[in-house]
């Protein structure tokens, strides 16, 4: 079975606008002047730090994607320093901390970037990543969950959930998942695959075939060598229908 993260590209970009207006002699009028200065000034500052902020945030992007995961989480943290507030960076952080298997810290930062932004779909997503790496599946399936209420066309927390449920041996809830998201997505082959995993796993050789064999339509090397290993097949492995599929 397979699942992936699901990554925040974006940075945090604030755009300050403010105008002029023509100079005045009143005593009451220079004092607003003053303020006014007083608040571009630090309105200047607020922006000088965000653009700081944004960068450490993208300088953690870069890590994360060339794999350097403790110099990402350095950055990251770098950035939210500055930048408490934000639930991409502390996201990213988790996806960091989750990739060294480090899923307390990982699940902890999530929780950080849904206290910030509860509705925050890649948060709960992630969440119940480092969830089910830690098999707490049934928490992770309320954090899939919480992912697919915000985002219901993410077929992608329909998948992991599905894995989660194969976990907690409810095949049919599992099925039913996977089920969801090639409604989505009809060239969904990790749902295909995982479906006959989970028909497999029920010594159901038919369906099990059917399902192994529409996702090897799509990606045909890569499920041919997982299913000839994958622990998932080992009722149905040595039946002759399955081994002819393989070939």
């Amino acid at each position: 079975m397979v699942f992936r993260y699901c990554f925040v590209a974006s940075g945090l970009i604030v755009f300050f606008a403010f105008g002029c207006s023509g100079g005045a002699n009143s005593s009451t009028e220079n004092t607003t002047q003053i303020v006014q200065e007083t608040n571009v000034t630090q309105l200047f500052i607020e922006a000088k730090a965000t653009q700081k902020a944004e960068d450490f945030f993208d300088q953690g992007n870069n890590l994360l994607d060339g794999q350097r995961y403790e110099d990402a989480i350095k950055a990251y943290n770098k950035a939210i320093a500055i930048k408490v507030e934000s639930p991409e960076a502390w996201i990213n952080r988790g996806i960091a901390l989750t990739s060294l298997q480090r899923y307390q810290d990982a699940i902890a930062s999530y929780d950080k970037a849904i206290a910030i932004q509860p509705d925050k779909y890649e948060a709960w997503y992630n969440r119940g990543i480092a969830l089910t790496s830690l098999q707490r599946y049934q928490d992770a399936i309320a954090s899939y969950d919480k992912a697919i209420a915000i985002q219901p066309d993410k077929y992608e927390a329909l998948i992991n959930r599905g894995i989660a449920l194969t976990k907690l041996y409810r095949y049919q809830d599992a099925i039913a998942s996977y089920n969801r998201a090639i409604a989505i997505k009809q060239d969904l082959h990790q749902a295909y695959y995982n479906k006959a995993c989970s028909y497999a796993l029920q010594s159901n050789l038919e369906l099990a075939i059917e399902n192994l064999d529409k996702a090897i339509q799509f990606v045909p090397d890569k499920y041919k060598k997982l299913a000839k290993t994958d622990p998932d097949f080992s009722k149905v492995r040595s039946a002759k229908q399955f081994q002819e599929l393989l070939q």
